[in-house]
């Protein structure tokens, strides 16, 4: 077997980026650009600013792995750019990306599609800072971003929702959704080359999977798989598997899913289209469980990117034949 399977490859990876997920990317990034090395790309590491498409004009390389998170490197922002510079890329392209970011027009995609979603709705976050707009327990979460960032919880009996919301230190925009709170279970899927890997239980130390529990050491415990019935276990596969079709993706998304075992409800909270792959992060995890190393992971993530973006190349390069034929 060749050790260096990836000798030919120039691969940029983006981290750190512009949102609040900055700290979480650079460490996503680091640990795919060590594996890239490992298996004998060239790689440069390229912390994305403003002047990214100058960046990587100048670098010219054979793909971007992207491992951005949170918006403008997750929603449709940056693919657009390596999309301009006609770049091949790892993980989803401009539309798919642009959607699963905005959860409540994602909400409407998946379940139109026949995924299982929360209720609630859109409300403008001054609006939902004064008064509860809906009974609680309940949960609000900025429409457009990730990783669990200005999530709260309102329990039931809360006299008034989270004044956070109010806060001119809100920097999460004026839209939040507003959904009923599923008590239960936090589970996880990965969807690789079209297949659900397996199902994760997440237990938070907290009692509530929030940014701290998700990349904070200790935060959380991970358990593959998941102690639910195997009908469950199957049916978060197909969901997850139908939610990454429906919405366009491409490469590796994960889902996340609340289940309540008393009152058999399963719900897809959202899917990511750049899941966090830092020691503490699900993805990995699952790949391991099925047999998947690190390094293979982002190998098969790297040339997934690279052959979608020979694709997009050639059908370029043949519209513009067919339209220089007429």
């Amino acid at each position: 077997m060749n050790s260096r399977p990836l000798a030919h490859f120039h691969v940029a990876v983006l981290m750190g980026g512009l949102s609040a997920e900055r700290d979480v990317s650079l460490v996503t990034g680091a640990a795919c650009a060590d594996a890239l090395e490992r298996q004998g790309a060239r790689v440069s590491r390229v912390d994305a600013g403003r002047d990214l498409a100058a960046v990587l004009t100048d670098l010219a390389p054979d793909v971007c792995f992207n491992a951005l998170h949170g918006a403008w490197g997750e929603d449709g922002c940056v693919q657009g750019v390596l999309e301009t510079l006609d770049l091949a890329y790892t993980h989803s392209g401009v539309l798919a990306s642009a959607l699963a970011m905005d959860k409540t027009k994602a909400k409407a995609v998946l379940a139109a599609a026949g995924v299982p979603v929360p209720g609630g709705g859109l409300y403008n976050r001054f609006a939902a800072g004064r008064a509860h707009v809906m009974a609680p327990p309940y949960v609000v979460k900025p429409n457009a971003e990730g990783s669990s960032v200005g999530v709260f919880r309102v329990f039931e009996g809360a006299n008034s929702p989270p004044r956070e919301l109010l806060s001119p230190a809100w920097t999460f925009g004026d839209e939040v959704v507003v959904e009923p709170y599923v008590d239960g279970l936090e589970l996880a899927v990965t969807v690789m080359d079209g297949r659900g890997l397996a199902v994760t239980e997440i237990e938070a130390r907290s009692g509530f999977y929030d940014y701290e529990a998700k990349y904070g050491e200790g935060g959380s415990v991970h358990i593959v798989p998941a102690r639910i019935p195997a009908d469950v276990a199957e049916a978060c596969k197909a969901h997850a598997v139908r939610a990454h079709a429906a919405l366009g993706c491409k490469g590796i998304t994960r889902s996340d899913f609340r289940y309540d075992p008393v009152n058999h409800i399963l719900v897809l909270l959202e899917v990511n289209t750049q899941p966090g792959m830092t020691p503490t992060s699900l993805v990995p995890e699952q790949a391991a469980h099925v047999g998947i190393g690190f390094d293979e992971l982002v190998r098969w993530m790297t040339e997934d990117g690279h052959a979608r973006g020979g694709a997009r190349k050639a059908a370029h390069s043949r519209s513009a034949g067919q339209t220089h034929d007429r």
